[in-house]
């Protein structure tokens, strides 16, 4: 199965995401925040990275992009909690900022375990027959 970091800065969305990857078998390993994330990607090969958007220091969208200098190809699925109600007065989409910028996927919290698991089988089975293309996933929700 495959290596996945997962960076974010909510230890429930941490636990979550670790159980259902490790109960699918993967390996996974877990970062609080942009800078530690990196770090371990530097000195790990990963197969696919979770990555918040929204972290204290570095914030995702910064980290994709150090990762994306150093590895490319690797499929990066962007999860946010922020609201994406397309209104005059809302803030932008950031998930669809994030896959513009380098994403393959996106996550809307709270995400459904099975989008989850099917996200990362896409990302992966994508990852070893081509470069990453964007994989749309809808919002998730419950």
């Amino acid at each position: 199965m495959a290596n996945i970091l997962i960076v974010d800065d909510d230890p429930a969305v941490q636990l979550t995401i670790r159980l259902l990857l490790e109960r699918a078998g993967h390996r996974v390993t877990v970062a609080g925040d942009g800078s530690k994330g990196l770090a371990l990607f530097e000195g790990n090969r990963f197969d696919l990275l979770f990555l918040d958007i929204f972290m204290p220091g570095m914030d995702g969208l910064e980290t994709m992009r150090h990762v994306r200098a150093l590895q490319p190809a690797i499929p990066i699925v962007v999860i946010s909690g922020r609201s994406i109600t397309p209104d005059d007065f809302a803030e932008p989409d950031f998930l669809k900022m994030a896959t513009k910028l380098g994403a393959v996927a996106s996550l809307q919290k709270p995400f459904r375990a099975d989008a989850l698991l099917a996200t990362v089988d896409r990302c992966l089975t994508s990852a070893q027959s081509s470069p990453p293309p964007h994989i749309d996933t809808g919002t998730g929700g419950r």
